[in-house]
């Protein structure tokens, strides 16, 4: 029997308020949304609203709904995941149902688009494998059976420092990362770029381990889901984070148990 059959999802995720948008009174910018699909797919979303933009939060919270709601209403299978082309073009669906959607959302309030400007990042994972796109900044990490983590996406800064692809630019599909991960895993993380410096090792370009084994074992203990995601927004929200960035902070974290 192939024990990776008994093994199930567990998720804790939390967005939280980054300490600058406390001060002036903002809302979070930041949004994420999940799901665990049957035949033990697990599918993630997270998105950074732009900060200047007045309804980012709107088109954070638009871009992972529709995103995950898109993959949902397939088929989706782990045989079907098997296939290469059937992946890039489901996570390419999903994009393009939440650009489409935050599209309409910016004509129905009247707004111009990037006024619903947000990043987004969609991840589709079984034990076998993972398979991610993102537009703009943040992480996509995973852990393999022997605790090594791969940095599946890396964080798209555009051409000038503090510039970043959005959603709801005219490229953003074309140029989005797109990787499919073909190996056993038993985590995932995703998360926007509040953490990104705290989580990835630039230089490198490697995730840090120091940040995620002891999150990813804390995940796998986590046996009450409402105290576990207590207990990672006060963590989100502590001081050995907060003093490090000030931004709007997202973080999704699964693992693989019996």
């Amino acid at each position: 029997m192939n024990t990776k059959q008994l093994l199930h999802w567990r998720v804790v995720a939390a967005s939280v308020c980054g300490t600058s948008h406390v001060k002036t009174e903002q809302l979070c910018q930041d949004a994420h949304h999940w799901q665990v699909l049957p035949d033990n797919v697990l599918v993630a979303a997270v998105a950074d609203g732009a900060g200047s933009a007045s309804l980012g939060k709107v088109g954070a919270m638009i871009a992972t709904e529709t995103a995950i709601e898109n993959i949902s209403m397939q088929d989706v299978t782990k045989h079907g995941l098997a296939d290469d082309e059937f992946v890039r073009s489901l996570l390419t669906a999903a994009m393009v149902a939440a650009k489409k959607a935050v599209e309409e959302e910016a004509v129905a309030c009247g707004r111009q688009l990037t006024d619903l400007a947000t990043t987004l990042i969609i991840m589709v994972a079984t034990p076998e494998g993972a398979a991610v796109a993102q537009i703009g900044d943040g992480v996509a990490v995973a852990k393999d059976f022997q605790g090594n983590l791969i940095a599946l996406t890396m964080p798209d800064s555009g051409e000038y420092i503090n510039e970043t692809t959005f959603l709801t630019s005219d490229d953003a599909i074309d140029t989005a990362q797109l990787r499919l991960w073909r190996q056993p895993i038993v985590n995932i993380g995703l998360l926007t770029d509040g953490l990104q410096m705290l989580a990835i090792n630039m230089a490198v370009g490697a995730p840090h381990k120091p940040f995620f084994l002891p999150l990813f074992d804390f995940v796998a203990d986590a046996e009450d889901k409402s105290v576990a995601k207590e207990q990672l927004v006060k963590f989100l929200k502590s001081e050995r984070i907060t003093q490090r960035t000030d931004d709007d902070l997202t973080l999704v974290l699964a693992v693989l148990h019996d």
